[in-house]
This record gives C-alpha cells, structure tokens and sequence, in this order.
C-alpha cells in the first residue's frame, strides 16, 4: 500500500471512531479514560496525527462493541507496511517527528545507515530470504533516511556506543563507508552525534537500544526493541523518565568534536584495512 493511501486510510479509521464515538455518546477524555489513553491520544487518533497501537484498537472496538472493526482495520494497516508489525507505527511516528534523540549500543540507527551495512545486517537475519526480499528490505531502509533530507527535517542527535564503531558488519569496506556517512551527515551539521567510548564502563540502557520522538502538536514518545518485538512508551510520567535516563547518556559519552574525530579515525582503519584485502 502507497503512503497516500495508507494515510487516507487512517484518516478514515479517525473518521469513523470520532462518528462512533459521538453516537456512543463518549467524549474523548470519557473514551480515553476507558482505553487507558488521554482524551487527547483520542483527537490524535481522530485526525491521523497518531495511529494507535493495536492493544488500543482493540480495547476502542470492546468499548464502543464495533465488533472487531478498529482491529481489523489496524491490522490491515499493520500488515501492509513496509516494516515488520512490530516497528511500523514507530516508523509512521518518526516521519512526523521533530526532534529524535537515538541512543545505539551495537549497530548503526536504521536512519544513518548506508545501503551496504543495511544489507550486510539484512543477510545476517535472513540467511535464506530470497534476494527479493533483501533487496527490498534495504530500499525501505534507505527510504527512511530521506526525512533527513528534507528541508523540515528533524533535529537529529545519535549517541553510539562504541560497539557501533568496532563491530566490523559487512566487512572493511562497508564498514569504512557506513562511518564515512555518518562522519558526513555530522559535518553537514544535520546530525549531532556522541560516542559513548568502551572507557566509560557501566552505563545507563545497558545493550538496549532507544528512540525519543517529539511532535509539534503531540506529545513525545519513546520506542525501544526486542528480539522480534517492540515497545512505544507514550505515557507521560515514564518518558519523563526516558528523557533523564538519555540525558545521563549525553553526560557520559565524549563531546561532539571528540566523537566525530573517533568516528573518521575508525573510519580511516577500515578504509587502510579495505585497502589491503
């Protein structure tokens, strides 16, 4: 499914839950407190601002007894994504985000990756997909990237630990090229990027990697991930305790200027390394 159409088709599902609601004769706030979300989670969902989670979907279909309908048309949502079930409404919310703070603890954030990398971790999950499926794994990868380009792009910050700059994924030369664009996207000033070095030992998140999000009209979000499995945090109080936690991280890791010179120095190895080979 286009993205056009699967933005109409959230604009319907906001349509249809605003006309069933009104005619159960909930407010917002009086829904929300029955699906365990703000009134104002409710408007969101009504205007496609934010698409909810399916666990909502289904408890929305329970309250206002649609039968199933809010489910199935959040599953059909689901499923047609690019993405797997589990990280797609955290890839709808990234586009819409104004600022993203990422904290990566052993490969590089899906935003800042190149083609090569993203391939060589692509492979290494799906040992016998078929070329196909690989291949198109990589452009929805890429195809994420491009809200970096944008002129209304997000204010960007990534800290890596420095298990990002040392795992050699996909080999010397892909290695060499993966930090060379990072490096890049930092000078450009469209990234700020930290390293969190081996030396600073013990660290908040440990081995868990995390996403904040912020919205000019909706409150901010964070997403972290599993093994086949992911988590949007959006109640307000625990955020809160996400966006201190991240905090801590920046406090811990190496100023910008000495990061991005770690970052083209590792990038320098492996292009020696690439060289040779």
């Amino acid at each position: 499914m286009a993205n056009g159409s699967r933005q109409a088709a959230w604009e319907f599902f906001g349509t249809e839950l605003k006309r069933l609601r009104e005619e159960a004769g909930f407010t917002q706030a009086a829904l929300g407190a029955r699906v365990f979300v703000s009134g104002g989670y409710i408007g969101q969902f009504e205007q496609a601002i934010r698409k909810p989670q399916l666990d909502v979907a289904q408890r929305i279909d329970e309250t206002l007894q649609t039968g199933g309908f809010f489910e199935r048309m959040c599953r059909k949502l689901i499923n047609s994504s690019r993405y797997a079930d589990y990280f797609a409404a955290a890839a709808e919310l990234e586009a819409l985000a104004t600022n993203i703070c990422e904290f990566a603890p052993t490969l590089a954030p899906g935003l800042l990756q190149t083609a090569a990398y993203a391939r060589a971790i692509t492979v290494a999950e799906n040992p016998f997909a078929a070329d196909e499926y690989i291949e198109e794994t990589v452009r929805a990868r890429m195809d994420r990237a491009h809200i970096l380009k944008d002129a209304t792009r997000p204010v960007h910050w990534a800290i890596l630990h420095e298990s990002v700059l040392r795992i050699p994924v996909g080999g010397p030369a892909a290695m060499a090229g993966q930090l060379e664009h990072i490096a890049a996207l930092a000078r450009e000033r469209t990234i700020l990027v930290q390293v969190l070095p081996y030396a600073a030992g013990a660290y908040p998140l440990m081995g868990k990697m995390l996403t904040l999000m912020e919205f000019e009209d909706a409150p901010p979000t964070a997403y972290t991930e599993g093994v086949f499995s992911g988590n949007l945090l959006d109640n307000p109080a625990v955020v809160k305790r996400v966006q201190a936690t991240y905090d801590l991280l920046r406090a811990a890791a190496l100023s910008p200027e000495a990061s991005l010179s770690l970052v083209e120095s590792a990038a320098e190895d492996y292009r020696r390394c690439a060289s040779t080979t």
